[in-house]
């Protein structure tokens, strides 16, 4: 009975590890973008809000409505890559939790 509570209690740390893990790496999640014409970088947290905005100087021969609009762009390619990256995260979290094969517990045949 010891070999099963331990093999249980190893499968639950094991678990919790992987919980961790994700919850760091979300927290770690940056999704960046800089325009083409390099005028413009961005980047945004996991949740897609903008923490970081870098305008060239260059930017002001731009009209402002124009400057506003390649912005939201910027941040919206920038939460794109965000959303990958939260993506990988949870995938890998996700394929940490797969359940064992039938007749199977713990790795061990039944």
């Amino acid at each position: 009975m010891s070999a099963e509570m331990d093999a249980l209690v190893a499968a639950a740390t094991e678990k919790l590890e992987a919980l961790e893990a994700a919850l760091h790496g979300l927290g770690q999640v940056r999704g960046k973008h800089t325009t083409d014409d390099g005028l413009i970088s961005v980047e945004v947290n996991s949740d897609g809000a903008l923490v970081g905005l870098r305008l060239a100087e260059s930017i002001t021969t731009r009209p402002p409505a124009d400057v506003g609009q390649a912005i939201i762009a910027a941040c919206t390619q920038a939460a794109q890559d965000a959303g990958e990256q939260r993506s990988a995260v949870v995938a890998t979290l996700n394929s940490s939790f797969t359940t064992p094969q039938a007749g199977n517990v713990g790795g061990r045949a039944e």
